[in-house]
C-alpha cells in the first residue's frame, strides 16, 4: 500500500454531455489519483470515444467497457458497475478509494484538502465537500443542502480499511446513506464540509432521475424505507424538503415514495441491529438536532473504533445500538 495513494472508480453511462468537465477537473487536481478506473456501463452516446481519447493521453486513466444492458439504472445498477471496476484491480495497493460520478466539476485542491483531513483525524472514515448546482433562472450556484453527517454520494471518498470494515456498498437505493451509518456503528466518523475550496458543481442536480425529478424523489422515499427509517422521521424530513425546490411537491413525492413502499411491504435491508441503531439516532436528531445528535453518537461509538480491524463477516454482527435518547 502506497501512502496517500488514492484510487478513483467512476461508473458511467451516456455522460458525454458532462464528462469532459469532470475529466478536466480531475486532471487539474493538485494531487492527481494514482489510478482512475472508469467503467463505461454500456453507453450509446459518444462516452466511449471520449473516454478512450483521455485514456490514450493520461496513463493513470484506465477504461473498462461493459455491454449495453438496455437501460440506465440508478442505485443498484451504479454500484454493480462500481464493483465491475473494483474487482478488476488490486485495491489493496491504495490507501484511499473514491467512487466519483462523471457529472461534476471539482475545485483544483479538492482531493489535496480531503487527504489532509484524513491525515489530521485518523477516525475519519469517509468525507467529502459539498455539491452545488447552477440555478437555471438566475445563473447562481445554489447548495443542494446535504447534511454534515456523511460524505455525499457523488464523491464517496473512503479510507480503504474503513470501506473494508463496513462491508463496502449495499447494492440498493440508499447505499450512500447506509455506509455513513455503518461507519458510525464501528466508531468511524463520516462527514462533509461546506468550504469554498471543497464546493463542487453538480451538473445534474441531486434527486433528479432519467424519468424526471419527481421520480427521483419518490425513489429516495423508497430508499429511506429500505434503509429502515421510521415513519415520523420520514414525515419530518419530507416537510423540511417541501421548503426547497421543487417547493411542496418534491418533499411530498419523497413522503409518498416511502408510504407507498410501506403499504406494499416492499423489501427492506435485512439487518435488524442496523435498523435499531438508525432509529435511535434519528430520534436523537429529532430531539436534539442533527449536529448535536451526531456529535454525541460519535463520542459514544469511539470505543468501537479499531482502524486495524479486519473486515467483519457481517458489519453488524458484533454491534449493539446505543441509546442516544437517554
Amino acid at each position: 500500500m502506497i501512502q496517500n495513494s488514492y484510487l478513483l472508480i467512476s461508473p458511467c453511462r451516456d455522460e458525454s454531455e458532462f464528462m469532459r468537465q469532470t475529466l478536466d477537473s480531475v486532471i487539474a487536481q493538485t494531487i492527481q489519483p494514482s489510478l482512475w478506473v472508469i467503467i463505461d456501463d454500456g453507453s450509446t452516446d459518444q462516452t466511449p470515444e471520449i473516454l478512450n481519447q483521455y485514456a490514450r493521453k493520461y496513463n493513470f486513466i484506465r477504461i473498462i467497457h461493459r455491454k449495453n444492458r438496455g437501460s440506465r439504472q440508478v442505485g443498484p445498477g451504479v454500484i454493480e458497475a462500481f464493483y465491475a471496476g473494483y474487482h478488476n484491480i488490486d485495491v489493496d495497493n491504495f490507501e484511499y478509494i473514491c467512487k466519483l460520478d462523471l457529472d461534476l466539476e471539482l475545485p483544483p485542491k479538492y482531493f489535496e484538502i480531503l487527504l489532509q483531513r484524513f491525515a489530521e483525524n485518523p477516525r475519519i472514515g469517509t468525507c467529502s465537500g459539498k455539491p452545488y448546482f447552477v440555478d437555471k433562472k438566475t445563473g447562481k450556484l445554489l447548495s443542494e443542502k446535504c447534511g454534515d453527517e456523511n460524505s455525499v454520494g457523488m464523491t464517496k471518498f473512503f479510507r480503504k480499511n474503513c470501506f473494508d470494515q463496513i462491508g463496502g456498498f449495499v447494492q440498493q437505493v440508499m447505499w450512500d446513506a447506509i455506509d455513513g451509518h455503518r461507519c458510525r456503528m464501528l466508531g468511524w466518523i463520516a462527514c462533509s464540509w461546506d468550504e469554498p475550496d471543497l464546493r463542487f458543481t453538480h451538473l445534474r442536480p441531486m434527486g433528479s432521475s432519467q424519468n424526471g425529478m419527481l421520480t427521483g424523489r419518490m425513489r429516495h422515499g423508497f430508499g429511506q424505507y429500505f434503509m429502515g427509517t421510521g415513519f415520523i422521521y420520514m414525515t419530518v424530513s419530507s416537510l423540511y424538503r417541501m421548503t426547497h425546490p421543487p417547493l411542496i411537491i418534491g418533499g411530498l413525492a419523497m413522503w409518498w415514495g416511502y408510504v407507498q413502499s410501506l403499504l406494499f411491504a416492499k423489501e427492506r435491508l435485512q439487518d435488524p441491529t442496523f435498523r435499531a441503531f438508525l432509529r435511535n439516532y434519528q430520534w436523537s436528531c429529532l430531539l436534539r438536532g442533527k449536529a448535536k445528535a451526531t456529535t454525541l453518537l460519535n463520542t459514544q461509538r469511539a470505543p468501537y473504533w479499531d482502524s486495524s480491524a479486519s473486515n467483519p463477516s457481517s458489519p453488524s454482527a458484533t454491534m449493539t445500538p446505543p441509546n442516544p435518547i437517554a
